[in-house]
């Protein structure tokens, strides 16, 4: 039988998430209900589109083969500039003649999101990028009733970075409402940017079938998610909001150098944050866990200690590490959104993983599971609740890019942020519930 309990759980998500996030609102009084069924419909309605009709398998299949066209491309420019490093020939005999060259983070994800920034840079300024940001807005108004300004710049996250969004519609951020404020903060961490969801489809492609694909449709299926969540926690007031933007009053490259150029500088930047953050987090994990190995090995533990990490499927050996705890407080999380108990503690682990380091440790350690370790459904679950800038590092970049844009706004923008994380987080948990709730021969049929 294709569709099971672990199906009807995501369905039951959904609705915990919903009320989760409604006992949070600063309006109880009210319900969305319009919007929760426009958005969770645009959601189903787009998952069935992308994997259920077979001419749009043919479009996924072309994304992986551009995917891979553009990591082979990129693999070349990195050869010429950092040689064997970046997967060019060994000056030196390799201890297996037909070893594959080993991974490394730096020389083969990092450049990739150089291309891509640049890459997408060059799309917007010929207009490619720009119209399909139009047309995803377009859907947005008319399903879910934003206002073109809010609309515009929540499509735009889509495809851009949270910091870059907001630049398309520059012109009307002082027009924007608090509640119009909070939803592209939220959407921002809901989703992800060009540049780093083609890393984490390079990242997952040995483990995870049409990786490309999924990770696109993630972005894609979240922002209707974090325009319902936001929305629920700061409605919008009667009669606010609804800025018109004007399309033509965007973001601008004087020629297609001048995009390349100024792609270039933005990628440098993004990947001077990633992989900072990436030292800095797994700096902090190594020093969190040499903490934690002061209570020595669980199995040395007083039997009523071991006796919990039992119930709950654990395996009472090994050293205690956060990511240990990740998965004892995620894993019902992990669970509700469909995820089989005997896996919850793994999915948990990348949750909370996600959350307090980054999303890109949380695809690393996700892209590193061996396939017999973990089925594809639940790899595929994860890769949808993974795929979001929802973290606390995130805060601090969202909080600097937004006040430089809107200097007069700070005082406002620092109030919201916080409050921005725990909607953005879950709206990675509702697209996650959503495609769990599906039956699995649609994604591999």
């Amino acid at each position: 039988m294709d569709w099971t309990f672990d199906n009807a759980r995501g369905l039951l998500a959904v609705l915990v998430i919903l009320a989760i996030i409604w006992a949070m609102s600063e309006r109880r009084n009210t319900f969305p209900w319009r919007l929760a069924i426009g958005a969770v419909a645009v959601q189903a309605g787009l998952v069935a589109l992308l994997f259920g009709i077979p001419q749009a398998q043919g479009v996924l299949n072309g994304i992986n083969a551009a995917v891979d066209g553009l990591a082979s491309a990129t693999s070349q420019g990195t050869q010429f500039v950092f040689g064997y490093l970046g997967g060019g020939d060994s000056p030196f005999m390799p201890t297996a003649p037909d070893a594959a060259p080993p991974f490394l983070f730096a020389f083969q994800v990092l450049p990739l999101i150089l291309v891509i920034s640049a890459l997408s840079a060059v799309l917007w300024h010929w207009h490619i990028l720009r119209w399909v940001v139009r047309g995803f807005g377009f859907l947005f108004q008319r399903t879910m009733g934003l206002g073109g300004a809010s609309a515009l710049a929540t499509a735009a996250n889509i495809f851009m970075g949270m910091v870059e969004s907001p630049i398309v519609i520059k012109g009307y951020l002082d027009k924007l409402t608090r509640s119009e404020l909070f939803m592209m903060m939220v959407v921002g961490l809901a989703t992800v940017a060009g540049s780093t969801m083609v890393a984490y489809a390079l990242i997952l492609a040995p483990t995870l079938p049409n990786a490309a694909g999924h990770v696109l449709v993630a972005s894609i299926i979240t922002a209707p998610a974090g325009i319902l969540l936001a929305r629920i926690m700061i409605p919008e007031n009667p009669g606010e909001g609804g800025a018109v933007a004007d399309y033509t009053s965007t973001l601008k490259y004087e020629s297609t150098m001048d995009a390349i150029t100024r792609g270039v500088q933005d990628g440098v930047m993004v990947v001077v944050n990633v992989a900072a953050f990436l030292l800095v987090f797994v700096a902090f994990v190594w020093i969190g866990n040499g903490l934690l190995s002061v209570f020595g090995p669980v199995e040395t533990w007083p039997a009523f200690l071991q006796a919990p990490l039992v119930a709950i499927g654990d395996d009472p050996t090994g050293a205690m590490t956060l990511q240990r705890l990740f998965g004892y407080v995620f894993a019902p999380l992990a669970w509700l959104i469909g995820i089989p108990w005997r896996e919850a503690l793994q999915g948990g682990e990348l949750l909370g993983t996600k959350l307090f380091l980054t999303e890109f440790v949380a695809f690393i350690e996700l892209g590193a599971i061996p396939t017999g370790e973990m089925t594809e459904r639940t790899r595929m679950i994860l890769t949808y609740a993974l795929a979001g800038f929802a973290n606390v590092g995130s805060i601090g970049i969202m909080t600097g890019g937004m006040t430089a844009l809107m200097p007069e706004r700070r005082t406002e923008i620092l109030s919201l942020a916080w409050k921005a994380l725990i909607p953005g987080f879950l709206a990675t948990c509702v697209s996650a519930a959503i495609v769990a709730a599906m039956p699995m021969s649609m994604f591999v049929g």
